[in-house]
């Protein structure tokens, strides 16, 4: 039922011969991404001690005023995070780029019902540049009406003095820009309050398709068929496919704060000018979900604002399932070249660098199960507030609805398990194809060797038939007192001479050699020299041992 709902709220009309899955809505940007950064997990949270602290350089205590301003955060708010932390960690440095901010605001009413709130009649939608940071400050500001339950933030192009005036008006940890700008995945709760409320933040990475136009260019994407320019595989980077579409990591940043009175979410976004989930896109798809029947009564029944924040998680769960889908497709192309092909080296390689892929979306996965696992089962202290029963509805309701996306990830897993075993199938086949053509290459050489004896045995019989013709000719041709008169040798002396010599040279041979069955195996020298007397020795041993068997 849940799955169908978000199926109905996520799933936007479009004209398939056109399809961007899920696609950036703003200026219809289709860019190829860049490889996302390898993450230094270790920053990822508040638990650590040392915030962007490197060990092997020297940290020395910040001796600069703190401005009590918003323009001072982080210092005016987390005192521990010095200049060469900040610096470190990029946060502000990574801003410097955009020029100007987008910010889309949505709010929760307390009947459940979304709505869109108008600053200075520009509907939902803001643009803060330099000469809008006194209006944004003061909108961030005012007080907000009492019916309003959860007020929600989309940025695009995060600048800095955004930056600063979100995390000083909601004092919010900096891991969460850190981990945000760094694409470290995180999950962490800071600040809890019985009776209050808390901080939850959720960085996650997750996986998703750009699909090509029919229009496009062939050569718009690179192909994996092209001789590689580089033998290591980057997991991190986009992964083309074979008719031209693309996996690519995307990511979901959200900062939830939970309190009894009012609560407020942040979503940050990356760099507009790839093809990532913009806030315009996350900001229609969510007003979506508040027209969905289903997450309605969802609202109605809980006061519990999480359930806002479980809806965004359903976003990259839809992402994940297109991917695969197209995955499927690509894989049974694979298998398909692998059946058809008997040259297998460059498929091999395809089928190595998907299987890589497919191992770091394994981690990537699990990340996710693990974001909604933490979302379940981090209690909100501003519940605590509300009667017993409605504490327990809630949490029902939390366990029945989280359940259903794990059940959903599970599922996710599994094809994914499957799309890695049938590559595993492949790359076997592939294997197995390869001995088989060398198969073929030994016996044709074996064929070849068996006609060459064949060969030799016909020189070798033929030579034969004429060795005793060239015999007797070359016995009647010596010189010797039976054959010729006149001559001082006899054919006794011929006899003794070559059998003498005859004798000497296999004396010699099994000597010299090294492996031999007159002695044992690697003996030395003097041990091989002496051949012939061990071997009368053993024969004359064998001869008695056989007469005493004999007699007994």
């Amino acid at each position: 039922m849940a799955v169908k709902a978000l199926a109905t709220a996520f799933r936007v009309p479009h004209d398939d011969s056109e399809d961007i899955a899920l696609q950036n809505l703003k200026d219809g940007n289709t860019a190829m991404p860049p490889a996302v950064p390898a993450p230094p997990y270790r920053h990822a949270a508040p638990s650590g001690p040392w915030p962007w602290v490197d060990f092997d350089v020297d940290s020395t205590s910040s001796t600069t005023v703190i401005n009590p301003s918003w323009r001072g955060y982080p210092q005016n708010q987390f005192g521990n995070w010095t200049p060469d932390q900040v610096g470190r960690s990029k946060m502000l440095e990574k801003c410097l780029g955009n020029k100007s901010s987008t910010i889309y605001w949505m709010d929760v009413r307390d009947d459940g019902s979304f709505t869109s709130p108008d600053f200075g009649g520009n509907g939902d939608t803001m643009v803060v540049g330099i000469e809008h940071e006194d209006e944004f400050w003061g909108i961030l500001q005012e007080e907000r009406p009492e019916n309003i339950r959860v007020r929600s933030i989309f940025v695009d192009d995060l600048t800095s003095p955004v930056l600063r005036m979100l995390g000083t008006t909601y004092n919010i940890e900096p891991f969460f820009f850190t981990s945000s700008i760094n694409w470290i995945p995180s999950r962490y709760q800071e600040a809890p309050v019985h009776n209050e409320g808390d901080h939850i933040t959720i960085t996650l990475p997750f996986v998703r398709t750009l699909r090509k136009k029919p229009r496009s260019s062939p050569t718009s994407l690179p192909s994996l068929s092209q001789p590689p320019t580089d033998a290591q595989i980057n997991t991190q980077a986009p992964f083309p496919m074979s008719d031209g579409s693309m996996l690519f990591i995307d990511l979901l940043a959200i900062h939830m704060i939970r309190d009894v009175k009012t609560s407020t979410i942040i979503s940050y976004h990356p760099g507009s000018i790839w093809c990532q989930t913009s806030a315009k896109r996350l900001h229609s798809l969510m007003q979506l979900v508040g027209g969905s029947v289903y997450w309605q009564k969802i609202f109605a029944k809980s006061k519990d604002l999480t359930f806002l924040f479980l809806a965004i998680l359903w976003y990259p769960l839809y992402a994940w399932d297109e991917s695969f889908e197209l995955l499927y497709t690509h894989v049974s192309e694979l298998e398909s070249t692998v059946l058809q092909t008997n040259d297998n080296a460059e498929a091999t390689r395809e089928l190595h660098v998907l299987q890589a892929h497919l191992l770091h979306y394994q981690s990537l996965l699990h990340n996710f199960k693990v974001s909604v696992e933490f979302i379940a089962k981090t209690h909100n202290p501003a519940m605590e507030s509300t009667s017993v029963s409605e504490r327990d509805e809630s949490k029902d309701l939390m366990k029945t609805e989280s359940q259903n996306l794990l059940s959903e990830i599970d599922r996710l897993e599994m094809r994914r398990a499957m799309l890695s075993d049938r590559l595993k199938n492949a790359m076997a086949l592939a294997f197995e194809t390869v001995n088989l053509n060398d198969s073929r290459e030994t016996r044709k050489l074996t064929e070849a060797t068996v006609r060459d004896s064949a060969a030799m045995k016909q020189i070798s019989y033929l030579t034969m038939v004429f060795l005793p013709a060239s015999f007797l000719a070359t016995v009647f041709r010596m010189h010797v007192e039976e054959f010729s008169s006149g001559c001082y040798q006899t054919l006794g002396r011929y006899a003794e001479v070559t059998l003498l010599l005859t004798l000497l040279t296999i004396y010699v041979v099994v000597t010299l050699q090294v492996h031999s069955s007159f002695h044992d195996r690697n003996a030395p020298f003097l041990r091989r020299a002496v051949w012939p007397v061990l071997t009368f020795y053993k024969m004359m041993y064998k001869t008695k041992m056989r007469t005493v068997e004999d007699m007994v």
